[in-house]
């Protein structure tokens, strides 16, 4: 089953979040945020690769997404005020916007056109984050539903 595209947030918005604060560059392997950690904010990725990944056992990390120019990273959780839920990593040449969580707030208080494209966001990351969770926990070991239910049929 093909997985949906990433959202994406029109060009207008994200042109008003870059405009927030200074491009700040991060090293290979340096860390964005960690899973489990207090929301700070959001990350507007500039250029490069940021690698979301969640803990899978010792010293491994599953890959949940690679993620580029464009995609705004812990914006689920500067809404809700949760923990960070995965852990970003930069790849090569990365860098990102990074707008503190009472700033995109006050942000969007003051911008209410921009409020339903950001539910639309989030609901379509939901969604993908939805198909990823299925593929991941689907391992060799264990059949996929859609299988499961092919061979009951």
């Amino acid at each position: 089953m093909p997985q949906p595209a990433p959202a994406k947030l029109s060009s207008d918005l994200l042109e008003a979040l870059h405009g927030m604060k200074p491009v700040q560059r991060f090293a290979k392997g340096a860390t964005l945020f960690r899973r489990g950690a207090s929301v700070a904010g959001v990350y507007l990725i500039a250029s490069g690769e940021v690698r979301l990944v969640l803990p899978a056992g010792a010293n491994q990390n599953q890959l949940l997404e690679v993620a580029g120019p464009g995609t705004v990273l812990g914006l689920s959780e500067s809404m809700s005020g949760e923990d960070y839920r995965a852990t970003a990593e930069a790849g090569d040449q990365a860098s990102a916007v990074f707008i503190p969580r009472e700033e995109i707030l006050a942000f969007l208080r003051e911008h209410k056109d921009f409020c339903m494209q950001v539910v639309r966001y989030l609901s379509a990351d939901l969604h993908g984050l939805y198909h990823k969770f299925r593929s991941i926990s689907a391992h060799p070991g264990r059949p996929r539903r859609r299988a499961l239910d092919e061979q009951l049929n």
